[in-house]
């Protein structure tokens, strides 16, 4: 992140911006539009530090978001809404800024802005749908436009680009860590030129701008191959993209590297070593139960055990695991699938999620006859899994026969190693933090913001866990009928580690912050 808690202090004082005169390099810092959308006003810009007037000077993702904007260290400055809105209509008066984002400003270091296309020339009367297929082809303005939006999203370390248009614009957006960040905006003259060529080579249908599709295609960047995941779907202001990429050149993590401790690694690996049962990974999409998953498999001998997957899709290929991808018009499903599985003689059986009761409760049968199975489901912790799959139709005994255990994950941003350091938190994360730990702390690692973090303050993320070993009186209590918060007391008295808690301890060893812990486990009590 790009401050630090001594920047906010209580009971600061209340400027009135009517009053005060900003530097013109400031205001040139940030754009009017910027300006308008966050409801800030930059005061003054001295070396890489940017003052700046907020009605919340404790909203962080603006913050954030304005120093991977400006690539500069946000300092905020409390000021009354109102006034902050009459200080922007007053000074950018004068001030001939461009309305638009020209460039991308979440880029890693050394690569090339996102350039904004020429505007239509003088007199150009002919409609954007006849233009659209002829500027879509690969030799065209619109090709070269998207392939740096790639070249940039695979630098800046982007796992989605979100194509988004709006009344006045295209908004271009990076996933960046788990966090969004605007870095671009296109005119809108060119968004059906755009949308066009990625569906050219999605092998979508250009002429269907009703009805949502899929689709996927690959391009190649410094010796690696990308695979790029396609979804569009039509809004109030015309069709919207996301793009996904896949890095194939990176292989599965082992299980350290996911971030499991020591001691919760060594409860994970012997759940791996039973010979049957069912191992679960819960928590909402994004929390990384895929990656979990194939570290899990990858930590297995592939040589000496039939391993076979069902994903949807297969994202990551490995040696000596025969991997499936769900077909629905080709009738191949999670349940069909499964069902396919089971007569291969398979010794650990991977299902990419359950999703339905039949898939459910062929799973649960597939590891009470003799199988490892692995697999993940939407849940909010470990015990709201066992109850999921209950309300999938699967029997309590049944369930209570086949669980060996259960992980809950999130995904947390690490401190950024080159330009973290210990500050004192603000005052909400050291009472969270003391309410986990059980001890007071004051001060934590916290990124300022640098070039190989993207100005972000954070460089890549971490998963943060909650491990459930179902023991014999688990199982009792799901068979008796017991409730979610009477299985997750008896849980806890056996030793289970909140998420938030395993998150607080890594932010106590500085690899993470409170504010993340807070931002992604916060919901689990």
């Amino acid at each position: 992140m790009a401050i630090n808690s001594n920047q906010v202090k209580p009971g600061i004082a209340r400027l009135n911006v009517q009053y005060v005169a900003p530097m013109p390099q400031a205001l040139q810092a940030i754009p009017e539009d910027v300006a308008r959308r966050y409801n800030v006003l930059p005061m003054a810009l001295e070396n890489n530090t940017l003052r700046v007037f907020m009605a919340n000077p404790n909203d962080m993702l603006t913050i954030e978001n304005l120093s991977i904007y400006t690539r500069k260290r946000i300092e905020p400055i409390a000021a009354s809404l109102d006034d902050i809105k009459e200080g922007i209509e007053y000074n950018y008066k004068a001030l001939k800024e461009p309305t638009d984002l020209e460039a991308p400003r979440s880029t890693a270091p050394g690569t090339r802005p996102v350039s904004r296309p020429a505007a239509p020339a003088p007199g150009d009367t002919m409609p954007v749908e006849e233009r659209a297929a002829p500027e879509a082809s690969s030799d065209s303005p619109i090709a070269h436009q998207l392939e740096k939006l790639l070249e940039e999203a695979v630098k800046a370390r982007s796992s989605d680009i979100h194509i988004e248009p709006d009344e006045t614009k295209v908004r271009i957006r990076y996933r960046i860590d788990g966090i969004l960040h605007e870095v671009a905006s296109l005119p809108l003259n060119l968004h059906n030129a755009l949308i066009s060529r990625i569906k050219i080579l999605s092998d979508m249908n250009i002429a269907d701008h009703r009805r949502p599709q899929d689709g996927q295609f690959s391009f190649d960047m410094a010796k690696k191959r990308i695979d790029v995941r396609v979804a569009t779907v039509n809004t109030v202001n015309g069709e919207m993209a996301v793009l996904r990429l896949l890095d194939k050149s990176v292989a599965a993590l082992s299980l350290p590297q996911i971030g499991f401790l020591r001691e919760s690694q060594e409860i994970f690996e012997k759940m791996l070593m039973m010979p049957y049962g069912m191992v679960l990974i819960s928590g909402p999409t994004g929390a990384g139960k895929t990656t979990t998953l194939y570290a899990a498999v990858n930590s297995l001998d592939s040589v000496g055990k039939n391993i076979v997957t069902i994903e949807d899709p297969v994202e990551y290929r490995f040696s000596n695991i025969n991997q499936m991808q769900v077909n629905v018009k080709a009738g191949l499903t999670f349940a069909s699938g499964m069902r396919a599985i089971v007569r291969l003689d398979p010794d650990v059986i991977l299902v990419g999620e359950i999703r339905d009761g039949e898939t459910a409760l062929i799973a649960v049968q597939s590891a009470l006859t003799g199988h490892l199975v692995l697999s993940s489901v939407h849940a909010n912790d470990t015990t709201g899994s066992i109850f999921r799959l209950i309300d999938l139709g699967v029997e309590p005994f049944l369930l209570s026969s086949a669980l060996i255990g259960i992980i809950a994950q999130r995904m947390v941003r690490r401190v950024c190693p080159h330009c973290g350091h210990k500050v004192t938190a603000p005052l909400v994360e050291q009472m969270a933090y003391e309410k986990e730990m059980g001890e007071a702390r004051s001060e934590f690692m916290y990124g300022e913001g640098c070039k190989e973090c993207v100005y972000t303050g954070y460089l890549g993320r971490t998963a943060i866990f909650e491990i459930l070993t179902v023991t014999d009186n688990i199982r009792r209590m799901i068979v008796g009928g017991s409730s979610n918060t009477d299985i997750r007391a008896a849980a806890l008295s056996e030793g289970l580690v909140p998420i938030a808690r395993y998150g607080m301890m890594k932010a106590k060893a500085g690899v993470t912050t409170p504010y993340e812990v807070l931002r992604n486990a916060y919901t689990i009590s």
